[in-house]
C-alpha cells in the first residue's frame, strides 16, 4: 500500500516516541501501522483517507458513532462556560445533573453515585468502598474479595487482584492481594463437558461453599455479570446472577456488579443485571457513558452503604479517595447528551431487532465456517472461537496468531474487530445501521475464510 508522506512522517514519530498499550513494541514497530485521523458515524477513517467500519466501537465505548452532533454541540456548549473545576469541597452543573439522570436509569436501590476517571478506578472505588464499609461497622475482619475465574476489572493493582490474569498480570503477582476464585459456567461447560444447566449448578455450588466459608472475612464478591468480556466472551446462563446475588444476600456480603464492559445496552438492557431482575450493592461503570467521547466513570451505591459513612468530622468516616478530574464538566456535559439520545431515540427499543438478526447470521453464516468452533454472543458482545480442526477441537499453533491474521485481513477489507488469543472479538456501536451490520458480518465471515483456508 501506497502511503502519503503525511503518513510515513507519523508512523516514524509513532515508533519513535510511543509505547501502545498491550502491545509487543518490538512487533509494532516491524509494522505499518493503522493511523486514525478522523470519525464518521460507524467509520473510522486513515490519514490516508481509507475508511474502517469501527466493530469494536473503539474498544466499547463508541455508542452512538463518531463525530455525533448532539455530543459535539454539548461538549463545544460546555467549553464556553467551564472546562473543568474540581469536585473536592466544589459542585458544578453538569455533575450534579447527571447524577440525577443516572440515578433515574440505574437497578432500584442505587441511589449515590461517585465519579472517577476510567473503568478500572471505578472497580477500584467499589473495593475501597466495600472495606471501609465493614470497618466503619466494627468487622474488621471482612477485607477479602470473591471473584470470578478468568474474570477482567482493569490493570490498576486492587482491579488486577480481584481479576488476576496470569498472561497479563504474572510479573506483577507479589504486588497483589489474594482473593477467592470461582470457576464460571462455562469453565466448567469447557473443561468437563457439562450442560450449561450442569454447570451452573456446579458453579454455584461452588460460589455458595466459598462464600459460606469464608463470610466472616469477605467484604464482597464482584463480578462482570452476563458476560466476561477480556476472557474471549464467556457467557453466564440465565439466573446465574441472580444465583450470585442470592447466595451474596444469604450470607450477608456485598455484591458488587462490574457493568463497565456490559452496560449502556451492549447486552439488549440498558444493564446486564436487569436480565435476572438484580440490583448490586455497588456497581461499577465506565466505557459508554460519555459515547466514547471523553474519560469518565462512576460508581454506584446503595444508601445503605451511603449511610455508613456519614459522621462528625472527627469520626473520620469520610471516603478520602479522589481524582484531579473526578466529575470533569466536559465529560458530565458530553454524558448529558448521551441520556438524551437514549430517550428522544428510544435507542434501548431499536436493539432488540438488531440482535436478533446478528444471532442469526452469525449462526448461519459464520458458525457453519469449517474452523469456527463457537460463537458466544449476549447483545451485541460477540466472540468468535476460531480452531484448526472443529470436529476433534484442536487448536491452531499459538505461533501463528490466526486470529490476529483475520483480523489484518478485515483491516484491509474495510473492518475493524480485535483479537483476544484465537476469538475474535465484535462489538458494534447501538446506532450501527442495518446494511453497515451485514457488511461488518460479510466482512468478518469472508476473512475467517481467506485466512483458515490459507492456513
Amino acid at each position: 500500500m501506497n502511503h502519503s508522506d503525511k503518513y510515513d512522517t507519523l508512523k516514524r514519530l509513532d515508533h519513535t516516541h510511543l509505547w501502545h498499550p498491550f502491545t509487543q513494541m518490538q512487533e509494532w514497530m516491524g509494522e505499518d501501522p493503522c493511523i486514525i485521523a478522523e470519525g464518521e458515524g460507524s467509520y473510522l477513517i486513515d490519514v490516508d483517507g481509507n475508511r474502517y467500519l469501527d466493530g469494536v466501537s473503539s474498544l466499547w465505548c463508541n455508542l452512538f458513532g463518531h463525530r455525533r452532533p448532539e455530543l459535539d454541540e454539548a461538549l463545544k456548549a460546555q467549553t464556553d462556560r467551564i472546562a473543568h473545576s474540581t469536585f473536592l469541597g466544589l459542585s458544578h452543573v453538569p455533575g450534579i445533573e447527571l447524577a440525577a439522570r443516572l440515578n433515574a436509569i440505574v437497578p432500584p436501590g442505587l441511589t449515590r453515585v461517585f465519579y472517577s476517571d476510567s473503568g478500572a478506578t471505578a472497580v477500584e472505588v467499589a473495593l475501597k468502598l466495600a472495606v471501609q464499609y465493614w470497618q466503619l461497622l466494627g468487622q474488621t475482619e471482612r477485607t477479602r474479595f470473591a471473584r470470578l475465574e478468568e474474570s477482567y476489572h482493569g490493570d490498576t493493582v486492587g482491579a488486577m487482584s480481584v481479576g488476576y490474569s496470569e498472561l497479563f498480570h504474572h510479573y506483577h503477582r507479589t504486588m497483589l492481594f489474594p482473593s477467592l476464585s470461582v470457576k464460571p459456567p462455562y469453565a466448567y461447560q469447557r473443561e468437563q463437558g457439562l450442560t450449561e444447566a450442569e454447570a451452573m449448578e456446579r458453579s454455584l455450588a461452588e460460589a455458595r461453599a466459598t462464600v459460606e466459608r469464608e463470610k466472616d472475612r469477605l467484604a464482597a464478591f464482584i463480578m462482570e455479570p452476563v458476560m466476561q468480556g477480556a476472557a474471549g466472551m464467556w457467557p453466564q446462563p440465565a439466573g446465574y446472577v441472580r444465583g450470585i446475588r442470592d447466595i451474596c444476600a444469604d450470607n450477608g456480603i456485598l455484591f458488587i456488579a462490574d457493568e463497565v464492559a456490559t452496560g449502556f445496552g451492549h447486552t439488549g438492557r440498558m444493564w446486564a443485571c436487569e436480565h435476572d431482575g438484580v440490583t448490586p450493592d455497588l456497581m461499577c461503570v465506565g466505557k459508554g457513558i460519555t459515547g466514547g467521547y471523553l474519560p469518565l466513570a462512576a460508581t454506584f451505591a446503595t444508601e445503605e452503604i451511603f449511610s455508613a459513612f456519614l459522621g462528625e468530622y472527627g469520626e473520620f468516616k469520610s471516603f478520602f479517595h479522589g481524582h484531579t478530574y473526578t466529575g470533569n464538566p466536559l465529560g458530565c456535559a458530553v454524558a448529558l447528551a448521551g441520556m438524551d439520545i437514549f430517550e428522544r431515540d428510544a435507542l434501548m427499543e431499536t436493539l432488540p431487532a438488531k440482535m436478533a438478526w446478528l444471532e442469526r447470521t452469525l449462526q448461519a453464516d459464520i458458525l457453519t465456517l469449517p474452523h469456527v468452533r463457537e460463537i458466544r454472543q449476549r447483545g451485541f458482545m460477540t466472540g468468535m472461537e476460531l480452531v484448526k480442526d472443529k470436529a476433534r477441537g484442536e487448536r491452531y499453533d499459538p505461533g501463528l496468531r490466526i486470529a490476529n491474521q483475520v483480523v489484518l485481513e478485515a483491516r484491509r477489507r474495510g473492518v475493524i474487530i480485535r483479537p483476544l488469543g484465537d476469538t475474535l472479538i465484535m462489538l458494534p456501536p447501538l446506532t450501527i445501521s442495518d446494511a453497515e451490520l451485514a457488511i461488518l458480518t460479510g466482512v468478518v465471515r469472508d476473512s475467517i475464510r481467506h485466512v483458515t483456508e490459507a492456513s
